[in-house]
């Protein structure tokens, strides 16, 4: 039951990685437009940031917790 728990996070990290990683495209390619649009911009580079937020939450479940 843990191993099974630990590939599905390991598949929603994946996934959010894969996200993040076309955001970066798709932000580069927005911001790269002669009159780019601001607010869709913005909403991008939001998202982007709850990516992140979303992978580091899951490598923090990833990582086993040790007493010192």
């Amino acid at each position: 039951m843990i191993d099974d728990n630990l590939e599905e996070v390991r598949r929603q990290l994946a996934e959010l990685k894969t996200e993040h990683r076309d955001l970066d495209d798709v932000i580069s390619r927005v911001s790269g437009e002669a009159p780019f649009d601001q607010l869709r911009l913005q909403r991008l580079k939001k998202r982007k940031l709850y990516l992140k937020d979303e992978i580091s939450r899951l490598e923090n479940q990833l990582i086993p917790d040790i007493i010192a």
